[in-house]
């Protein structure tokens, strides 16, 4: 139990470090060289380690190719892309606390696509949960929700959680293979998805390729929150189960908001810690309901 809390712990910690090194790597490597090179690199090195596992799994991939790439262009692509660009217009804490709301996109895409039940209390956290998102997209100030002013950055993380949210809820329908073939073919897809998008970043002329900050930005995106982090979840789930394991989510936005001001030096502002309670709070409440409702 004490193995698998560490892992969570870990993988949360090197998931919001993306945002951090996000943000670091903005001037230094454009969005979409970012997120090609991110996903290509461990397409290769999966294949060049797990051949043998996914051409054993082909078979079962084969029959279901389509449906797993376009998983793997939505949910890693699509977050991918929509994450590194907002993080240009704004602050690495805002795209943390905002990852902290996915849980309850996820569960009102299940909703949408397979009529999940759905308490009182799971309504009722999505409802709390969205505000806090709604919060920080306003900055604390409701006047910019009626007049429609919402930060860029802000609007396109909101693209990125909800692209995370109906890839994790699709997941359900995924074949029974090895983890390493998922991953490798959802690599393969996002990065078939990533090469279009980076050809219309370089005929616009927006293309910049790294230096020596955005390659240590891309060593360290691909190493621990692409690779280890799904590793160490991996592992985790096995220890403890899916629920109990989906609970350590919620230390996400703790730990970026924590890095985003030691490493970054943002500033926390009392709007971010009013959202973090109502994401935090709506998502215990949902869960809390989920139980109820499993029983």
């Amino acid at each position: 139990m004490y193995k698998a809390y560490a892992l969570l712990a870990l993988t949360t910690l090197f998931w919001a470090g993306n945002s951090i090194a996000g943000k670091l790597a903005v001037g230094h490597v454009s969005p979409m060289v970012l997120v090609t090179i991110r996903w290509a690199s461990v397409m290769v090195a999966l294949y060049f380690f797990k051949r043998h596992q996914i051409a054993a799994d082909w078979p079962v991939i084969r029959s279901r190719l389509v449906y797993l790439l376009l998983l793997g262009a939505m949910g890693f692509t699509g977050f991918s892309v929509a994450l590194y660009y907002a993080l240009i217009h704004t602050t690495a804490i805002n795209t943390s606390i905002l990852q902290g709301g996915m849980p309850l996109f996820v569960f009102c895409a299940s909703f949408i696509m397979f009529a999940s039940r759905i308490g009182v209390e799971q309504a009722i956290g999505f409802l709390i949960s969205f505000v806090g998102v709604i919060v920080i997209a306003v900055r604390g100030d409701f006047a910019d929700l009626i007049a429609l002013n919402i930060n860029v950055g802000d609007a396109l993380m909101l693209v990125a959680i909800i692209s995370y949210g109906v890839y994790t809820a699709a997941l359900r329908s995924k074949p029974q293979v090895h983890w390493t073939s998922l991953m490798f073919i959802f690599c393969l897809g996002a990065t078939l998805a990533s090469v279009p998008l980076l050809m219309v970043e370089m005929a616009q002329g927006a293309t910049l390729f790294p230096d020596m900050h955005g390659w240590s930005a891309i060593i360290y995106i691909v190493i621990f929150p692409t690779f280890l982090g799904q590793v160490f979840y991996i592992r985790a789930v096995e220890l403890i189960g899916a629920n109990r394991a989906g609970l350590f989510i919620n230390l996400l936005p703790v730990w970026g908001a924590l890095l985003a001001v030691t490493i970054l030096g943002e500033v926390f502002h009392v709007y971010h810690a009013a959202a973090l309670t109502m994401i935090l709070m709506g998502i215990g409440l949902a869960e809390y309901g989920g139980r109820k409702l499993s029983k």
